[in-house]
């Protein structure tokens, strides 16, 4: 009895010296002070280094002439603020259709290829279904070989497409990263749920409308995120096929005025009277850079919280 309890003793402080023991991997260690000031300062300068263009963008936007002059470029310190910018922009020119036209593509696009995508990844992901194997060695061929810009072109030409906004959502509307993320995401579904509903009597449809779907809307959210994002941002499709002006989107009027300089017809950016309190040139452009952000900035927010659940997950499970 005696010899027992002398060897608990002599065990449990080895295991206290082990746990306490200074060798222990560092992420399982207690963070110093100045560690955690270290990291506290270094996550405050990266807010800041990503706030301030973004202040300073929108604080130009809503600068009057005279204030952008004074500051010479950039307002950093508020002046005379004016919304004359906006209300030119959005007074029923270009920038106003090309504002329309984002919306329409980017609604339209990321339902067509959320769709697609979904019913793809469910067929790829069910082990009988037909040919899944070489449909799915054809998807992995796409992610690292394409045809190119010239032959690319040519098709969208013979489909007659040119100065089509369907031109804008046809050709890129599947990814096959996305795929894959959907794929993997349906195969970490338990089989014996779906089984279940099989001997229940429901076939695929229903399957994948009742059970697949409610069980995958964080990985959904994330993928129609990312085709969002994608046909908001996109304009190199719009500068190949898009001829007409007025069915530009944002980003490839936002382009015109930034990098080229260009002001378009029916813009409203052109030089007017000043008794008008109208803005020209810095202040314009930084409104439309503001009208490209804000979308992508509204919508963030509630997908933000789905990624590590969504991908991380969707990526790993398969």
């Amino acid at each position: 009895m005696s010899t027992r309890t002398h060897t608990e003793n002599l065990t449990v402080p080895r295991r206290r010296r082990r746990r306490s023991s200074p060798h222990r991997p560092a992420w399982e260690g207690r963070p110093t002070v100045l560690g955690q000031t270290g990291k506290s300062v270094a996550l405050i300068l990266v807010v800041l280094a990503v706030l301030f263009p973004l202040y300073t963008v929108l604080l130009t936007s809503v600068s009057s002439n005279a204030t952008v002059n004074a500051a010479g470029g950039m307002v950093v310190v508020p002046g005379e603020i004016t919304f004359a910018a906006y209300r030119q922009i959005l007074s029923g020119g270009i920038v106003t259709r090309s504002v329309i036209v984002s919306v329409i593509i980017t609604g339209v696009g990321t339902l067509i290829s959320t769709v697609v995508s979904i019913l793809a990844a469910y067929g790829l992901s069910r082990p009988n279904s037909l040919f899944h194997r070489t449909i799915l060695f054809i998807f992995l061929i796409t992610m690292f070989f394409g045809a190119g810009m010239i032959p690319m072109y040519l098709l969208v030409s013979g489909l007659g497409l040119i100065d089509s906004l369907w031109a804008l959502i046809l050709p890129g509307a599947v990814s096959a990263f996305n795929v894959l993320i959907l794929r993997s995401f349906f195969m970490g579904i338990s089989p014996s749920i779906t089984e279940a509903a099989r001997i229940d009597g429901a076939g695929d449809w229903r399957i994948l409308w009742k059970i697949v779907l409610p069980m995958s809307g964080a990985v959904i959210a994330v993928v129609a995120l990312f085709y969002g994002v994608g046909y908001f941002n996109s304009f190199f499709n719009a500068m190949l096929y898009i001829n007409d002006n007025a069915k530009w989107p944002l980003q490839l009027v936002l382009r015109s005025y930034v990098l080229q300089g260009v002001t378009l017809p029916g813009s409203g950016a052109g030089q007017v009277n000043v008794e008008t309190g109208a803005v020209t040139g810095l202040p314009v452009k930084m409104a439309i850079m503001v009208l490209a952000l804000v979308p992508i900035l509204l919508v963030y927010p509630f997908v933000q919280r789905h990624f590590t659940k969504g991908v991380i997950f969707g990526a790993i499970k398969g």
